[in-house]
This record gives C-alpha cells, sequence and structure tokens, in this order.
C-alpha cells in the first residue's frame, strides 16, 4: 500500500519490448536505497516488482515487467527512454499515512485539460472517464499519477486540482502539459461502499431491505416479539 506522497523524480532509462510486455529499467536512488528483488515500488501510481537492481556510476536503477494488461489500461506504455516519473515506496507498517490509502492499482487514464496559472498555484483542470466519475467528489481524495491530491472542483467528464510549488516542483505533473496522459486511481473507499450498498448485489440487498421492511411491519402490528430473530431476514 502507498500513500501519494512521491518519494523523487525518477527516470526511465530503458526499455525493452518482450511482445505482449515490456521490461522497464528506472533510475531511482532514493527507492532503491534498501530495495530488493520482489520489492514493490510505485511508477506514476503503478505498483510494479522489482526484477533486478543494477549499480552505474550514475547510481542505482532498477528493472521492472509491464505485462500487456498495464500498458493497456495505464499510461506507462506512452513512456520513452528519458521520461521523468513519480516514483514511492511503499507505506512501512506503523508509517505516517501522508496522503491517502493507495493501492497502486489504475483505475483509468486521463488527460491534463487546462492549467491556470495564479501566484502561488496552479489550478489543472484533468478529463475523467465516465464510468469514474461517481467514484470522484468535490474535496475528496484521487490518486494522479501517483501522487495523492484534494479534488477542488468534480465534473461529469473532469476534475481539478490545485498544486503547490512543492508539487509542480518534485512531481511530473510540474511539467505536463495539456493533451499528455496522466494515471488515475479513485478512492477504494468508494468502491467498497458502492459494493456494500448494492450496486452488484441488487437482489440480495433488496431482499434484505423487503425482509427487513416486513419484520418492522409485523412488529408495529403487535404480531413479531422484538426479541424474535428472523431466520430468513438473517440467512
Amino acid at each position: 500500500m502507498f500513500t501519494g506522497i512521491v518519494e523523487e523524480l525518477g527516470e526511465i532509462v530503458a526499455i525493452e519490448h518482450l511482445g505482449d510486455a515490456s521490461r522497464f529499467q528506472v533510475r531511482g536512488p532514493v527507492v532503491t536505497e534498501g530495495a530488493k528483488h520482489g520489492d514493490s515500488i510505485a511508477v506514476n501510481g503503478v505498483c510494479l516488482t522489482v526484477v533486478d537492481l543494477i549499480e552505474d556510476a550514475e547510481g542505482t536503477r532498477f528493472s521492472a515487467d509491464v505485462m500487456a494488461e498495464t500498458l493497456d489500461r495505464s499510461s506507462l506504455g506512452a513512456l520513452d527512454v528519458g521520461s521523468r516519473v513519480n516514483l514511492e515506496r511503499p507505506m512501512a507498517l506503523g508509517g505516517r499515512l501522508g496522503g491517502h490509502i493507495v493501492q497502486g492499482h489504475v483505475d483509468g487514464t486521463g488527460a491534463i485539460v487546462d492549467r491556470k496559472l495564479s501566484e502561488h498555484w496552479e489550478i489543472v483542470k484533468i478529463s475523467l472517464p465516465a464510468e469514474l466519475s461517481r467514484y470522484v467528489v468535490e474535496k475528496g481524495s484521487i490518486t494522479v499519477d501517483g501522487i495523492s491530491l484534494t479534488v477542488v472542483d468534480a465534473g461529469f467528464d473532469y476534475f481539478t486540482v490545485s498544486l503547490i510549488p512543492t508539487t509542480l516542483a518534485l512531481t511530473t505533473l510540474g511539467v505536463k502539459q495539456a493533451g499528455d496522459p496522466v494515471n488515475l486511481e479513485v478512492d477504494v473507499l468508494a468502491k467498497y461502499v458502492e459494493r456494500l450498498m448494492g450496486r452488484d448485489n441488487g437482489p440480495q440487498v433488496d431482499a434484505l431491505r423487503n425482509n427487513a421492511l416486513r419484520n418492522n411491519g409485523l412488529r408495529n402490528n403487535g404480531l413479531l416479539d422484538n426479541g424474535t430473530q428472523d431466520k430468513e431476514a438473517t440467512a
């Protein structure tokens, strides 16, 4: 699990295309410190597994395999050698949750629509896939290229975020321009709430609700003792 607090700007130093997958080499001296084979590192918000660690005169880089599913669902497929990327190690147990709960499982991609410069910050408008809009709310959290951000305004097919100078200086959002793709991960808590509320379990939830209403009606009519457990309602 990550928190969306970027630790460093890394660089893609090599890409090996393997047909239905690719192997990336990413330079990141901060995130590779103490890293080993099998560890996880988020690259622009995508959780990748360290395959190898390579030392050279310019520092340490790591390699990671990226399967076709990830290339198709994220913006990693658009990266080239020399591209800068946001890097973050998983949060240690007991560490501070500086941003919000980030899984590193990208839900879709958007694109930079517009940037409005203010004296001390920027408002950035980002396109939003329609199927993700229900999870994005004003003042809620969203992950953009691995960065935990607060939503300023939420529309049906867009949202805006306000970027402070630190975010502009230390992440890829400081240089991305209109049309550039970004990875999006919505707040996983919203998806769990949706599932629990029955979007994907309509018949079961309807049955429980109907049983509850029926039992309440029986109690109101004195036909069901309040201490009696209705087995059908709790089945």
